[in-house]
């Protein structure tokens, strides 16, 4: 079983007492990550505005070639980054019709960045949304499937369900059902937890993700992969999105880049791509693959599994431990969650609550030996 712990020793040390099982939610960031991000600065006082050329000509390649790498992709240059997914989200939202209410296929557990702008534009009116229900978990992909079939502008799921940590399969089915709409997937919980081969998907299909949750990084670095001649002109457009568009002589229409730069924003910090690409060249250096990472993850779970506490029953488990098919994290479904979570917080344990629902994430800077100490706090609760 891998042993990184001394490599986040700044997280670490800052409290000595902490067990921190919400990886899920904020995965601690490796030491090299604070050592780039002060490149960042040093980069800003150094060359002033000289730095943009730096960042564009330099670090934002580096870190689309590190994506491209783990999604397995053709072409970097699909990879375009924001500050926040919901700002990606919004400009594939920018590229639906307007002359009717856009049509849009979800499922009913995806996160608060798409669920919370979904219903206020569904209050005016703006969209229509279809709904299918994430449990039972062994059909879902069949019903997501069936329901594609009616049409829609806009398909969006989670590779990884954020309040449950099942992994959906058959996305394959789904992009062959989804017809000529916009197919976009939501791999948060999945970038960097689960090994992900977009190739087979990387002509069809969106992928968002980011920083601040596997990829170690932080805040700040969110990205896009955007399949080559889908939605090649969103209307919400900031001006870095004109860079290296081609030049029309007979068409007085804003220009766009070709390649995943047509859905860049404009001015943003970028000292996220500097702890981005520190934390992928740490790997690397470690030779530590992704397949690595949620075996190890995997392994910690059992070991919390086998010594549960009654009052964290097995079969309370939203995702059974004998399916394969879920996330670095475990969810308990729970009538007493909210006093089960504030008790592990005076405890010293850092874990995530969702309504009824009780996560523990698993990750890089755990240890057996962590494992252990949880096991041992909670049998003393």
């Amino acid at each position: 079983m891998l042993d990184l712990k001394s490599h986040f020793s700044r997280f670490s040390s800052s409290d000595p007492q902490r067990l921190h099982f919400a990886a899920h939610s904020h995965h601690p960031w490796p030491d090299v990550s604070r050592e780039a991000h002060m490149r960042a600065w040093d980069d800003a006082a150094c060359l002033i505005d000289g730095k943009w050329e730096r960042i564009l000509g330099e670090v934002l390649p580096a870190a689309q070639r590190h994506i491209g790498r783990q999604l397995g992709l053709s072409d970097p240059t699909s990879v375009v980054f924001a500050p926040n997914t919901h700002e990606l989200l919004m400009r594939l939202l920018s590229c639906c019709p307007v002359d009717r209410p856009v049509r849009v296929l979800t499922s009913d557990s995806e996160f608060h960045s798409f669920t919370r702008q979904i219903a206020r534009l569904e209050e005016d009116g703006l969209v229509q949304v279809c709904r299918v229900a994430a449990e039972p978990f062994d059909s879902f992909a069949a019903r997501f499937v069936d329901a594609a079939s009616a049409g829609f502008d806009l398909i969006y799921l989670s590779q990884v369900f954020f309040n449950s940590g099942f992994a959906v399969s058959d996305l394959d089915a789904i992009a062959a059902a989804a017809g000529a709409a916009l197919l976009a997937v939501d791999g948060y919980h999945a970038f960097m937890a689960r090994p992900v081969d977009w190739s087979g998907l990387e002509g069809r299909a969106f992928y968002l993700a980011g920083g601040y949750k596997y990829a170690m990084a932080g805040e700040g670095v969110c990205f896009m992969h955007c399949p080559p001649g889908w939605a090649p002109r969103p209307r919400d457009t900031g001006w870095y999105a004109a860079f290296g568009a081609l030049s029309r002589a007979n068409d007085s229409r804003v220009a766009y880049a070709e390649n995943g730069w047509r859905f860049m924003g404009a001015t943003f910090d970028a000292s996220g791509l500097y702890r981005f690409n520190a934390v992928q060249d740490w790997l690397l250096a470690q030779g530590i693959t992704v397949a690595a990472i949620h075996e190890h993850a995997l392994a910690l779970q059992r070991r919390f599994i086998a010594g549960l506490p009654g009052f964290l029953p097995v079969e309370r488990l939203v995702v059974p431990p004998a399916n394969p098919a879920r996330g670095n994290f475990l969810t308990f479904d729970l009538d007493d969650a909210e006093t089960v979570h504030r008790r592990l917080a005076d405890a010293r344990i850092v874990t995530d609550l969702r309504g009824r629902r009780l996560r523990f994430g698993f990750g890089l800077h755990q240890t057996q030996a962590d494992v252990d100490e949880l096991l041992r706090r909670l049998q003393s609760l």
